[in-house]
């Protein structure tokens, strides 16, 4: 049997796409309190768009080459002294902000979630950041009421998307913004959709929304500001539009700043949101709210989008579609994909991977483990 060997998408240098590499790296091997998991899928995310382009605050010390991959679906093949609670063969999840697009990693068992078996892994891959992120701010950061009235900003996002889905699980009146040809996908989802291209979402719902959740920051914040009522709830997790403009970190801190400063003066309320911070100071909150998207997942009450399951080779252009947006579903990378030369799995692999035969309009159910 071929001995098995490790590769990981390498950061070489700070900026574009250009600078990722996939290299060979050393087997890593558990340590105490340790097990080493085969990746079955690692989210591709514009958080790592972020990191990419040195403007991430919890990276911001890191200093290339490093391997990226913010979350990780494993099968455990290694047990590290003193781990108990798992066996090998168990499929396990952890956000791990970095390091996860990679063949094989190690991760801390007391930090591990238990993946369902015969939930998909690329699936379970997209709970872990973006469905964690908006069921936490509905329900950890917001601690939204059935009824109320919000407008969530990019709703055809990955985390929007999520925070539609949930909102409307938890009895709320959800508006989206997308453009133009996503605006099918929020009504889709059960929003009232906004195409922010033709109308203004500040204008959308006389006297304002009760909570709105912006991981936009358009002009600042100001606008997502601009939609609340008096006494409303801005919950800011994310600063696309500045990292689009090309704005620098320390700038976008400030942006920050101002804009607690400027709902505090307009008698409206601001929460930023960060998913690592969250962790940190509620672990469990974290392991358990994984935990029950998981089982929304197994039992089919939610159905997260996967765009495309990629190989190795497709990773730097993965980035490139990232920044150009657009996209409706999730990028996951499945390291146990077969590449041709240019670096592409095609139908025809990922077909023998998942143990099916071609057919007229046939799509892969299940290439990620």
């Amino acid at each position: 049997m071929p001995q098995a060997r490790n590769r990981v998408v390498q950061i070489r240098d700070f900026g574009g796409p250009e600078h990722l590499q996939v290299v060979e790296a050393p087997m890593p091997m558990a340590a105490p309190g340790e097990v080493r998991v085969r990746v079955l899928a690692s989210s591709l995310v514009y958080t790592d768009v972020v990191i990419r382009r040195h403007l991430y605050p919890q990276t911001v010390g890191l200093r290339p080459p490093f391997t990226l991959g913010y979350d990780v679906v494993g099968v455990i093949d290694q047990l590290g002294e003193g781990v108990t609670g798992f066996r090998i063969g168990d499929r396990v999840a952890d956000m791990t902000v970095i390091g996860s697009n990679a063949a094989y990693r190690t991760l801390r068992a007391k930090d591990l979630t238990v993946v369902p078996a015969g939930v998909d892994a690329a699936e379970a891959a997209t709970m872990i950041l973006s469905w964690t992120t908006a069921y936490q701010l509905l329900h950890r950061l917001a601690r939204v009421r059935r009824g109320q009235q919000v407008l969530v900003q990019g709703a055809a996002g990955a985390v929007g998307q999520a925070l539609v889905t949930l909102g409307k699980m938890a009895g709320l009146e959800v508006w989206g913004t997308a453009s133009g040809e996503q605006v099918p996908l929020v009504h889709e989802l059960g929003a009232t959709a906004i195409d922010y291209q033709r109308e203004d979402f500040t204008q959308a719902l006389p006297g304002g929304f009760d909570i709105v959740f912006d991981g936009v920051g358009e002009q600042g914040g100001r606008r997502a500001l601009a939609a609340l009522r008096r006494g409303g709830l801005l919950c800011a997790y994310g600063y696309t539009s500045a990292v689009q403009g090309h704005r620098r970190l320390p700038a976008i801190l400030g942006m920050m700043a101002r804009l607690h400063l400027s709902g505090w003066i307009r008698g409206k309320r601001v929460r930023l949101y960060s998913i690592n911070l969250m962790r940190a100071r509620r672990p469990t909150w974290f392991k358990g709210d994984l935990a029950l998207l998981f089982h929304l997942l197994e039992t089919g009450a939610v159905r997260p989008r996967v765009a495309e399951r990629l190989a190795f080779g497709q990773v730097a252009d993965a980035h490139r579609r990232l920044e150009a947006g657009g996209l409706q579903g999730k990028l996951v990378l499945c390291p146990d994909l077969p590449e041709l030369p240019g670096g592409r799995a095609t139908p025809e692999t990922v077909a023998a991977q998942a143990g099916e035969a071609l057919s007229p309009g046939w799509r892969p159910r299940r290439p990620c483990g």
